[in-house]
């Protein structure tokens, strides 16, 4: 049992850090609990802030995680628009920016990660954008509006999942798109060349243009005002606004100031955390962006930025945080919705780490699952338009034995008979 006159500090107010509070209390925790925030907003959900609600398909209160009152609710302080400038792991505190020292007995980092940018000329132009945070979504969704209205052009530096989700959400706003990408398809080292193309023809298909094996070398302007761009194999596109997706980078300065663990950002960078989730300091946590798991079912040390990992990994921290005995084993899942295609995606699959990709169904129709093998076992599986697969998928994934691909690309024979 823990006992009530403890402390539990959150650092971070998105969705890791309110499903850590939240399972605190349902866990029976009755001391103090503490979620630190550097945004006035209630802590969010990201998804939507490039599908439904950047769409103008959901509003804005649906992306919260918890009405207003619950913390109040749950005995959950909640500090909004305060940031942690330091951690002091000996005396065991937290310093927020207006000076204030709260102590804690253990503390959770949820700190996420932050857009990644471009060094290059014109990215203080009005119109360019980059896209991580609620106020982000809500400027861009007015620009997207805008831009259709007006026969616009956008500009996106990235094809991953954000820049060509934003790139959906443009289009049916009626803008005109282009996408620069220095790999020769999009998603490239997410999915590799075999599926990669398959989105590159999706959007194709709605008129996206693409700019293969290039980058963004300027943004020109004029009145502040954003006009063009140039890229480094000297061409140049018209634009009216431009999206800087070129991925994210863990919130890790706190945990560096302090003296923790990280690793590399050659190997993904982080804070590096064991499989409960602690990390070099056996009172101080992380979870959701910024932690570098090392994974017991997939034995390598593996930081995943999506949605789910931040919904599992928060539970996860708090009940390790209670002294639970906790394994940190999910199966990396995301999804995403672009025009009539919806996907979800199970496993890891690096480049380099798979041997074959087996197709089960009919990719012309956009209507699949595709498995990606290794010497015969299932690495990752993602299903297209095709639903309700995503338990048997991560069952093929957690049994890591060898499987007949014939058999697996056989619509007719049961994914659940392969397990």
């Amino acid at each position: 049992m823990v006992d009530a006159d403890q402390t539990f500090v959150i650092v971070g107010g998105g969705l890791a850090g309110a499903k850590a509070a939240e399972t605190l209390r349902e866990e029976g925790f009755n001391g103090r609990v503490i979620l630190i925030g550097d945004e006035r907003e209630h802590p969010y959900e990201r998804p939507p802030l490039s599908k439904g609600f950047l769409t103008g398909k959901e509003e804005r209160d649906s992306v919260f995680v918890h009405e207003a009152a619950w913390y109040a609710q749950h005995d959950v302080e909640l500090h909004r628009g305060q940031t942690v400038t330091a951690i002091d792991r000996e005396a065991r505190t937290v310093r927020l920016g207006d000076g204030t020292a709260i102590a804690y007995d253990k503390l959770l980092l949820a700190t996420g990660a932050e857009p990644r940018r471009l060094d290059i000329p014109g990215t203080d132009l009005a119109g360019v954008h980059h896209l991580r945070r609620l106020a982000h979504s809500e400027r861009l969704r007015h620009e997207l509006r805008k831009l259709g209205r007006d026969n616009g052009h956008l500009v996106i530096a990235g094809a991953g999942w954000i820049g060509l989700e934003v790139a959906s959400a443009a289009r049916q706003y009626g803008a005109e798109v282009t996408v620069v990408e220095a790999d020769p398809t999009p998603l490239h080292r997410v999915l590799g060349p075999e599926l990669g193309q398959l989105f590159a023809d999706l959007h194709t298909d709605h008129g996206v243009r693409f700019h293969f094996g290039a980058r963004l070398t300027e943004i020109t302007g004029q009145d502040g005002m954003v006009l063009a761009v140039r890229t480094d194999d000297g061409e140049e596109h018209p634009a009216h606004a431009v999206l800087i997706a070129i991925g994210a980078a863990p919130r890790t300065a706190l945990a560096e100031n302090s003296g923790l663990a990280l690793v590399d950002r050659a190997d993904g960078g982080g804070v590096a955390v064991d499989e409960s989730l602690r990390t070099s300091d056996p009172d101080v946590f992380a979870a959701g962006d910024v932690a570098a798991v090392q994974h017991p079912l997939l034995h390598t040390r593996l930081r995943v930025e999506h949605w789910a990992n931040a919904l599992n990994g928060g539970p996860a921290a708090a009940r390790a945080m209670l002294g639970q005995r906790v394994s940190y084993d999910r199966v990396p899942y995301f999804f995403t919705d672009q025009y009539d295609l919806g996907m979800e995606y199970s496993g890891w699959a690096p480049p380099g780490a798979y041997d074959q990709v087996v197709v089960r169904g009919d990719t012309g129709k956009r209507e699949f699952i595709a498995f990606w093998l290794k010497e015969g076992r299932v690495l990752a599986g993602m299903n297209v338009n095709v639903w309700d697969v995503t338990e048997p998928v991560q069952k093929l994934i957690r049994a890591r034995t060898p499987v007949d691909p014939e058999a697996l690309a056989d619509p007719s024979v049961p994914l659940e008979s392969l397990i």
